[in-house]
C-alpha cells in the first residue's frame, strides 16, 4: 500500500513520468484532499486533465479520520495523506515537504520523496536518472542543490557496481 501526496504527482505529470508509479508499485492511493489539490485551478492544464481522468492504478479514498496532532502548517493533502497512511498501515508514503516528512516519520511511517522515487526508478533501469533530474529542474521543483548532487553521486556509484 503506497500513499502519495500532491507535489510528487504534479511533478511526475510535468516531466511525463507518471508511468513510473505503476511500474514501482502495483497501485497508489491518494486521499480526496490530494485529488482536490490536483484539480485546483492554479495548476497546469496537464495536471488537471490527468486527475480528471485518473489512470486505473490510482485509488482515491476518503480519510476515515484525520490525525489531531499534525502540524498546523501542513496543507490539506499532506494532512490527509499522512492520516490515510496511518489508518491503512501503508508500507510507504511519498511526500516532498520537509515538515510533512517529519510528521509522517513521527507517526512511524516509511517516507520517500520524488527524488527517492526517481532514484529507485533509475537504479531499476526504468529511466535515465541524470536526464530526468535535468527535466525536473526545468520545472518549478525546488530542492537543495547539495541534495540533488548527493542523489546524482549515489546514482553514479550504484551504476558502477
Amino acid at each position: 500500500m503506497v500513499i502519495c501526496d500532491t507535489s510528487p504527482i504534479c511533478y511526475l505529470i510535468l516531466i511525463d513520468e507518471t508511468g513510473l508509479l505503476p511500474q514501482l508499485f502495483e497501485s497508489v492511493t491518494i486521499p480526496v484532499g490530494v485529488k482536490d489539490e490536483l484539480m485546483a485551478e492554479q495548476n497546469h492544464d496537464l495536471i488537471q486533465a490527468w486527475i480528471a481522468a485518473p489512470p486505473g492504478w490510482i485509488t482515491i479514498q476518503q480519510v476515515p479520520q484525520l490525525i489531531d496532532n499534525l502540524p498546523a502548517k501542513l496543507g490539506r493533502g499532506e494532512r490527509e495523506a499522512i492520516s490515510l497512511a496511518v489508518s491503512l498501515q501503508a508500507s510507504l508514503i511519498v511526500l516532498d515537504d520537509w515538515e510533512a516528512r517529519q510528521a509522517a516519520l513521527s507517526q512511524g511511517l516509511t517516507v520517500t520523496g520524488l527524488l527517492g522515487l526517481l532514484f529507485r526508478a533509475g537504479t531499476e533501469g526504468l529511466l535515465d536518472f541524470p536526464s530526468t533530474i535535468g527535466r525536473l529542474q526545468q520545472t518549478s521543483f525546488r530542492a537543495a542543490p547539495v541534495l540533488i548532487q548527493q542523489f546524482l553521486e549515489r546514482y553514479a556509484q550504484a551504476m558502477e557496481q
